[in-house]
């Protein structure tokens, strides 16, 4: 009998183990779906996309002139105009940590002239995974001039 018990509770126990993989894989999708949102509209100046992505208590933060700035949802949204998808201009999930209805994601932006670093904060709401909070960071690309040969 004590075997029988032991047996039926490995199983239990391994549907619930394959339940969480699931979810947390469903979730991971999710989220990505979610970032992939913000890059489009961040690389196309689409207002609607990012703010979709947002959660309305949507804040970014960063620090400049030796102080945190603060930046709303609806003053951040209010610098995009639409515009094509810049020449050399590319992003990438640096990685995603699930646990439970919060996660954390870094993403690099890359731009012709600056190097974004993300964080966004996310929370699991009855509106899907939204980006809660966004901390960033950006660092100028450097840039040297080549010295050029002269033909004899």
């Amino acid at each position: 009998m004590r075997k029988v018990l032991l047996f039926i509770s490995v199983i239990l126990l391994s549907f619930n183990l394959n339940a969480q993989i699931s979810d947390t894989t469903n979730d991971l999708a999710l989220i990505e779906k979610t970032i992939n949102l913000y890059l489009e509209g961040q690389a196309t100046g689409d207002s609607t996309k990012v703010g979709s992505s947002f959660d309305d208590s949507w804040q970014l933060k960063y620090f400049a002139d030796n102080e945190i700035k603060v930046v709303t949802k609806s003053k951040y949204i209010a610098g995009f105009q639409k515009h094509d998808r810049p020449k050399n201009w590319s992003a990438r999930t640096v990685f995603v940590d699930i646990t439970n209805n919060v996660a954390i994601a870094k993403v690099e932006i890359s731009t012709p002239t600056l190097l974004f670093v993300d964080y966004f904060h996310f929370m699991k709401t009855n509106k899907g995974w939204l980006v809660v909070d966004k901390i960033s960071a950006r660092t100028p690309h450097k840039t040297v001039e080549a010295t050029v040969a002269k033909a004899n």
